[in-house]
């Protein structure tokens, strides 16, 4: 076990699964090397993979998983639910069809990737989603880019409150109120986009807190999504990048320090806005 697995620390979802706070994010690598990304991330001691139907990349998980000789248990494999596939039924075929992408016999999570309001099918897709969760196909169910409306009607409609929310979150988009509802109800925030695709990089304090601990940037915004409760997971395809990303657990930020990345917040999105993304 590596010196970063070890510091990685683990939040308790409301089912009583533990989940890795620092995963790896495979969106936007090239299925024909998301294997090899993988494998880098496991032996630099990443234990939390996050992948989805829509990348088009669950097979190269799965080889990486297999090719890194761990075993399955010590990983925590997330995957989300391809827009198209929504509803009862689908959803749950559409798991068995990651399931056999993946080579596995069961995900840890397994998200409605959007709500897609529009089609008014999340609350039918969730309820297949808990059949799943109580056959065992999954670890825990939950949601990704579902706004505190969606959330309440799944609570009304449903007997399951998602383990999870994966929403877009960095600097300068910091969702306080979201991430207070939450709080509150007991679900775990997620932070897609942690970095906001590195638009947040040259802001001053940012720049001047990682010369202060002798970090990057980007390091300096993992390490405040881990404090102030996130779980994230950034992706690379880059070897060093890698390494570098999982390299934050040995400095900590202080309350003034995170009061000051808080006064970044701008609401700027980089991604479709839930409300009114069609898929």
């Amino acid at each position: 076990m590596t010196a970063q697995t070890q510091n990685v620390p683990e939040i308790e979802l409301n089912n009583g699964v533990a989940i890795p706070q620092f995963g790896f994010g495979v969106f936007q690598i090239p299925p024909e090397d998301t294997a090899e990304a993988v494998r880098t991330a496991l032996e630099a001691g990443y234990r939390h993979l996050d992948t989805a139907q829509l990348y088009d990349n669950e097979q190269g998980v799965g080889q990486g998983i297999r090719q890194s000789g761990l075993p399955r248990e010590e990983i925590f494999v997330t995957t989300k639910l391809a827009n198209d596939a929504q509803g009862h039924d689908n959803a749950i075929t559409a798991l068995e069809g990651s399931l056999q992408r993946l080579g596995l016999e069961q995900v840890d999570l397994y998200l409605i990737h959007w709500p897609l309001p529009h089609q008014d099918k999340y609350v039918r897709t969730w309820q297949g989603f808990e059949e799943l969760l109580h056959a065992g196909k999954t670890r825990a169910i939950g949601v990704s880019n579902f706004q505190i409306a969606h959330l309440e009607r799944l609570a009304e409609e449903s007997g399951t409150v998602p383990a999870v929310n994966q929403i877009e979150l960095h600097p300068a988009l910091q969702q306080a109120e979201l991430r207070e509802y939450h709080r509150a109800h007991g679900i775990v925030t997620e932070a897609w986009s942690p970095l906001a695709q590195g638009e947040v990089l040259e802001e001053q304090v940012l720049t001047e807190l990682a010369g202060k601990f002798g970090k990057t940037a980007a390091q300096v915004v993992l390490r405040w999504h881990l404090q102030i409760g996130n779980v994230v997971f950034p992706k690379s395809k880059t070897p060093d990048r890698i390494r570098e990303n999982i390299d934050v657990f040995d400095f900590e930020l202080s309350d003034e320090d995170i009061d000051a990345i808080g006064r970044l917040d701008a609401g700027h999105r980089t991604g479709f806005d839930p409300d009114t993304f069609r898929g």
